[in-house]
């Protein structure tokens, strides 16, 4: 009578995702990971749209 309450949690403990199961977007979190690296790489590496239209108006 007690093995059956006791197997219910245990169940649902093994229902959890897995490291490599996609999230949200449908990508896992290594390359949910790599994509804010590389937006971090691309922001680094922008130019102001200010300091684009500066140079037009000095000339």
């Amino acid at each position: 009578m007690i093995l059956p309450p006791m197997i219910l949690p245990m169940c649902l403990a093994a229902c959890g995702s897995a490291p490599d199961d996609p999230g949200l977007g449908g990508v896992t979190p290594d390359q949910a990971q790599e994509l804010n690296e590389a937006a971090a790489m691309l922001d680094a590496n922008s130019v102001s749209i200010n300091a684009v239209a500066n140079q037009d108006t000095a000339r």
